[in-house]
């Protein structure tokens, strides 16, 4: 056992960026990919199979799916960070009292968020854009996938550490047995069992269960590198705040993704009626499938740069950081692509209605116009979580979504209409790779002076 930590800690030391980035990086983008593919296929079968207004329904729950996964980012992200921190550090100890924590962490986040989203279901759908013909499938899809959440937790959370502990293609099955679960139940559960979105709803919970015990079976076991300890399950203040400062970041990422979902929905609802929102949804699953694609590359760099960076070597920490930047940028250049030239046999895919197909090809082409910057903007922000750098982190996930969307998107719609809600999309997406940009070279000076501080055997 002793050798296998051995080689993986040397491969994290010795063996070529390139290599190891893609050793890591390609089973996170297929889990990312295939974790998309839930929510696409979900889409792509309400779409099919139940209608237009369903789709605006399940559009209408992104904010509440969101915010509720939000506390698995809070502690997964977090927690997978200062494990590859620790392990950099030689510390196997402090690794295992973060696992234990994570996991007294998500019990208790959920029981709450479970209990208060099911007590104002209603109201907060209502609030958040729902209307008499979109509510009935907002809430029957919800009711169910609420159950679900605490799986979902612990299934996104855990694969986090798996993948931070060593075990990248481990990570990339839990997320293929949920996803590839899911795909085989829709169509079952909506075309034999006739249950509409309901039928959905139940797939994805079904699926996400079996995922979780697949990824809680490899923390159990005495071969895994890190393990869950009776003794550790509980809650150190220390360890809770040091997975928290981190973990903030992506939690205020998909607290505020939350937050603008809802001001978009009520913004499309404004201008262009619920099928424009249904339109959102469409864009929201071309979106989906390139930034997870990065999502799943930045996954894949996290433990290649938080381990180097605690151990001290400071020229693989930029190394990494640029061969992701330039990956990231072809990868979103891609998806520009596509969304310029191919938004409505994209569409397509998802609905026949005529109408709403013109309303989702004109809302891709013009929100995509800035979308080649995002995927620097998107490794920027995993580079600060890496390392340990809260604030720049928070800063950084709250730019594209809050400081600089709201604001756009209370501006431009009075003027424009419904093309306003679409320009807003792109004008924060550049607004927010300029601040990257700023972030990103301050901290590059801090890490030079660090590197030249050294002594010379590093």
């Amino acid at each position: 056992m002793h050798n296998s930590i051995t080689d993986k800690e040397l491969a994290f030391e010795t063996k070529k960026i390139s290599s190891l980035v893609w050793e890591y990086s390609i089973p996170a983008i297929i889990g990312t990919l295939v974790n998309s593919l839930y929510n696409i296929v979900d889409r792509i079968f309400i779409g099919q199979g139940v209608g237009a207004y369903a789709i605006s329904g399940l559009a209408i729950t992104f904010p509440v799916t969101t915010l509720a996964s939000s506390l698995g980012m809070l502690i997964g992200v977090g927690a997978a960070s200062r494990i590859s921190i620790s392990l950099g550090e030689k510390k196997k100890h402090t690794a295992e009292q973060i696992l234990g924590n994570s996991l007294m962490l998500i019990l208790l986040f959920n029981a709450v968020i479970i209990t208060l989203f099911y007590v104002y279901l209603d109201k907060i759908l209502l609030a958040f854009g729902a209307t008499e013909n979109t509510l009935p499938y907002a809430r029957e899809y919800l009711q169910i996938v609420l159950i679900g959440n605490l799986f979902i937790s612990l299934c996104y959370s855990f694969n986090n550490m798996m993948r931070a502990s060593g075990y990248p293609r481990k990570a990339m099955i839990t997320m293929l047995i949920g996803a590839v679960l899911n795909i085989i139940l829709d169509p079952i559960f909506i075309f034999v069992f006739d249950l509409g979105i309901a039928g959905v709803a139940w797939a994805t919970v079904i699926s996400m269960f079996i995922g979780m015990l697949f990824v809680m079976h490899h923390f159990a076991q005495e071969t895994s590198m890190i393990r869950i300890r009776k003794k550790n399950i509980g809650l150190d203040w220390k360890i809770v705040m040091a997975i928290v400062s981190i973990g903030l970041s992506p939690f205020f990422m998909q607290v505020a993704a939350s937050g603008v979902a809802v001001l978009l929905n009520t913004s499309l609802l404004k201008y262009g009626g619920d099928l424009a929102v249904g339109a959102y949804g469409i864009l929201n699953s071309m979106l989906l499938i390139v930034v997870m694609t990065v999502v799943g590359l930045n996954q894949g760099t996290q433990p290649i740069i938080g381990y180097n960076y605690g151990a001290g070597n400071y020229s693989r920490v930029k190394e990494t950081l640029l061969y992701a930047i330039k990956v990231a940028t072809i990868i979103t250049c891609s998806g520009f692509v596509i969304g310029m030239f191919f938004p409505r046999q994209f569409a397509a895919a998802f609905t026949g209605d005529q109408k709403l197909l013109d309303i989702a090809e004109n809302g891709i082409r013009l929100s995509m116009i800035a979308f080649p910057l995002v995927g620097f903007q998107v490794v920027a922000g995993n580079f600060f979580q890496s390392i340990g750098r809260a604030k720049q982190a928070i800063i950084q996930s709250l730019s594209r979504q809050i400081i600089f969307l709201v604001p756009a998107l209370l501006f431009f719609p009075p003027l424009f209409g419904l093309n306003g809600v679409w320009i807003a999309m792109p004008v924060s997406d550049f607004l927010a790779s300029l601040l990257s940009l700023y972030l990103l070279m301050g901290q590059t000076k801090i890490i030079r002076a660090m590197q030249e501080s050294q002594p010379l055997y590093h």
